[in-house]
């Protein structure tokens, strides 16, 4: 006969010195506390600046350093929002070694309405950092993972900073499963819509007067990627977004397009190709062939690093376990 072995309870006493800080950690009506309890299973007794986190050990473990962590930030001057808490615990939850004031506080720009661009899981820090670091980066991954929103946030920082001389936002014009037939206006009216997420990240960071101020000095430029041929782009911060839908063609153009003194980062969601069947994925391909070379990196994005609505994780984890299912042999569609 075997033992059953029943886990008990621990607890963890927490105190703040500050008054105000707390209220901050706490959130309105507690409902920082009450995010807490929900997503690691735990109970928290609240008494002025102290309080007690009672649960199994692991969850109350997580809790506590979460807790702590979350109001250094708060220490730190960093603005804890709801969000941020279930950002923090989600990196904890896989990570629970991580430190988040190396993430949080990691700030890439401040927008026009002040509001800070940093990294929110550990997957978009390293992904800054190679940014940082290398000449050339490929973010991989689905979407809502903030591949380009970060890349254009780099590429301002880079701006601002005179990193480079001119931000250059391209992507390839095409249609996402669906034939949208003759467009009216001229060539730029055209392709705008193909264009617009990255008139939305710009927009979002500097304000809708200033990215065109910066447009019509040359300082910014947006267009399709068949635009981009036959240049050569020095010093400058070059974004190739849904990367996933170059040809082999295009992908090579673009990479050999790069000059001296420039970056380019080159996003994509290799789930979401939507080239003619048979055509070659110039991401794909990329992603296959180029790892080995020096100065260039490859950073990956999952499920986990998904910072919209919470059903858009499961939504991902569901297509993505019907696609590996079909795969298998045997596998049906």
């Amino acid at each position: 006969m075997k033992e059953k072995i029943v886990a008990r309870d621990t607890r963890i006493d927490l105190d703040f010195d500050d008054n105000d800080r707390a209220r901050s950690l706490y959130g309105d009506l507690n409902r920082n506390l009450a995010a807490i309890e929900k997503v690691a299973g735990v109970r928290i007794q609240v008494r002025g600046n102290s309080l007690t986190i009672t649960g199994l050990p692991h969850e109350v473990e997580m809790a506590a350093s979460a807790m702590a962590q979350f109001y250094e930030l708060i220490r730190e001057g960093y603005p804890l929002y709801p969000q941020d808490v279930a950002y923090g615990l989600r990196i904890l939850e896989r990570t629970p070694t991580a430190v988040l004031r190396d993430i949080f506080l990691d700030r890439v720009y401040i927008t026009a309405n002040q509001r800070v661009v940093s990294p929110k899981t550990v997957n978009q820090k390293r992904y800054i950092d190679s940014i940082r670091g290398n000449d050339i980066v490929f973010g991989i991954g689905p979407a809502g993972t903030g591949k380009t929103y970060l890349a254009v946030a780099m590429a301002i920082s880079a701006l601002v900073g005179s990193q480079v001389k001119n931000i250059i936002l391209t992507r390839p014009a095409v249609e996402a499963g669906e034939k949208l037939g003759f467009l009216p206006g001229d060539m730029a009216q055209k392709v705008d819509p193909y264009l617009r997420p990255l008139y939305d990240a710009l927009n979002d960071m500097l304000g809708r007067e200033k990215v065109l101020e910066l447009i019509e000095r040359g300082i910014v430029e947006i267009a399709p990627l068949a635009f981009m041929r036959g240049r050569t782009l020095n010093n400058a911060f070059v974004i190739l977004d849904e990367a996933q839908n170059t040809s082999h063609e295009q992908m090579k153009m673009f990479l050999t397009r790069i000059g001296f003194s420039s970056k380019a980062v080159i996003t994509g969601d290799i789930t979401q190709v939507d080239l003619p069947a048979g055509k070659r994925s110039g991401l794909v391909e990329a992603a296959r062939i180029l790892k080995s070379i020096k100065g260039l990196a490859f950073c990956t994005f999952t499920d986990v690093d998904v910072l919209r609505h919470p059903l858009v994780q499961q939504i991902i984890r569901a297509y993505e376990k019907k696609e590996q299912k079909a795969r298998r042999p045997g596998g049906r569609q």
